[in-house]
């Protein structure tokens, strides 16, 4: 008999993102985007190895929750450090 692996497919079982995540998201890219300055959003994307179509859904809050290492090779690209990015998210909270 043989033996079946199931398997997930993207969205499956994943739970709707609560009102503080989607905040926390915002917040991150309007972090990002003020972190960016003047620099071009290609510009920052390629520095960071994604694509200007990511970071853009990252500004805007479309992207909530970006995973990890996407958020510290942004914080890199801009020149901030992660412990300072989570400290300037904390302080935009309030």
């Amino acid at each position: 008999m043989p033996i079946t692996i199931p398997v997930l497919e993207w969205g499956h079982g994943a739970h709707p993102l609560t009102p503080e995540e989607r905040e926390r998201g915002e917040r991150l890219g309007r972090l990002l985007r003020e972190a960016r300055g003047g620099r071009s959003m290609t510009e920052v994307a390629a520095s960071a190895g994604i694509s200007a179509e990511t970071l853009r859904k990252i500004e805007t809050g479309r992207a909530p929750t970006p995973a990890f290492f996407t958020v510290a090779a942004l914080a890199r690209a801009l020149g901030l450090s992660m412990d300072e990015l989570a400290q300037l998210c904390e302080l935009a909270r309030v």
